[in-house]
């Protein structure tokens, strides 16, 4: 039901997957939480049976439409991370934000492809000489199965279609604001119409006594918020060297310490990752998950090269701060500042948020 740029971080909570087209999906716990309370549903009779098909076909078409963001995607040449879902709708992830134009039409892919398949299921109807009952489809009263897919299709392509964040509407508002505004201004305004219709979905749900409706409204309007929030983090990090940023004060680790002396800088210091050197020379990255796995696994006299990333990512001091962020998420909240060969600085999570905390105050440059 949404799709934007994110890192190419897998999303906690996800327990596996597989690929279609290509591109990988994967489901978190609660969804596959749910499901298991639709077999158990389903076991207890009939009703219960149909119930748990029709929302497992709806999820299916869920995840039909999120394959059509991230076709529509590949086309304009950006690849799609992955696909999750969730028990309240899927997030194709794709590894950058598309331009304005390209945003238009990857966020109505998705609806496009709920109105198809509930067209396709129509005339499948027809062909059957069934009769397609609106009535009954709409209020899910014993009406046939193709006509409640399909019309549930139709529901979840018009909801898409509301022009507020998170819906595809809402990004098709924006990528259409965004060609002749800015991408700041035409976010806000998307997403403070994404904050309305959560109030107002929220308002209606507590009225009706609807909390499943409660709950895709604060869905909603998180999505919103934090979309605001990605935007704004963008527009503050555009055109800002990483040398802006990064700590320059900072403790190394020699390769031949051990995970005692770890644990002693760990504690002495504020720093959770420790750059391993050998002379001037970087050899790997020890964090403070690693360090602690390997005090619990090896012990505190083992070395600590056995213990550190030898892969690490490194960032030039002159990279756009914009274009290390997403990198930055991807590797842990940590990089290296590496002037070609040499360590110059660290760019972690935690400073980068105090940076643009400062920035938004004035005070982001260095004199």
């Amino acid at each position: 039901m949404d799709q934007g740029a994110q890192s190419s971080h897998q999303i906690s909570g996800t327990i596996f997957g597989l690929r279609l087209f290509g591109v990988p999906v994967r489901f978190h716990f609660t969804f596959v939480l749910l499901v298991a309370a639709l077999a158990a549903v389903g076991i207890q009779g009939p009703s219960g049976a149909e119930a748990a098909i029709y929302i497992l076909a709806l999820f299916a078409s869920v995840l039909v439409h999120e394959l059509g963001h991230a076709l529509v995607s590949k086309r304009y040449g950006i690849k799609t991370i992955e696909i999750v879902m969730f028990p309240i709708g899927g997030v194709a992830r794709l590894e950058r934000n598309p331009k304005p134009r390209e945003e238009l039409w990857i966020a109505l892919a998705g609806p496009a492809v709920n109105i198809v398949i509930a067209a396709l299921l129509i005339a499948t109807a027809a062909s059957l000489n069934r009769t397609f009952d609106w009535e009954k489809g709409f209020s899910r009263g014993g009406g046939d199965m193709l006509s409640q897919v399909a019309i549930g299709n139709i529901i979840l392509g018009v909801f898409n279609l509301l022009p507020a964040f998170p819906m595809d509407g809402g990004r098709v508002l924006r990528a259409m604001l965004a060609m002749k505004r800015g991408e700041a201004e035409a976010t806000a305004i998307a997403a403070r119409a994404g904050r309305f219709l959560a109030i107002l979905m929220g308002l209606y749900g507590l009225v009706a006594g609807n909390f499943v409706l409660l709950f895709v409204a604060f869905f909603v309007y998180l999505g919103a918020v934090q979309e605001t929030a990605a935007v704004m983090g963008r527009a503050l990090t555009q055109g800002v060297p990483v040398s802006e940023a990064m700590i320059t004060e900072f403790r190394t680790l020699s390769h031949g310490q051990t995970i005692r002396d770890a644990a002693n800088l760990l504690l002495a210091t504020t720093q959770q990752d420790f750059p391993v050197v050998l002379g001037e020379q970087v050899l790997g990255l020890l964090g403070r998950n690693g360090l602690l796995r390997a005090m619990a696994q090896d012990g505190p006299e083992a070395y600590i090269s056995g213990a550190m990333q030898r892969e690490f990512l490194s960032v030039s001091p002159l990279m756009d701060l914009s274009e290390a962020m997403p990198l930055l998420t991807r590797a842990g909240n940590v990089a290296l500042v590496m002037d070609e060969d040499k360590l110059v600085g660290m760019l972690t999570g935690e400073n980068l948020m105090e940076f643009l905390m400062l920035r938004r105050l004035g005070m982001g440059h260095r004199g």
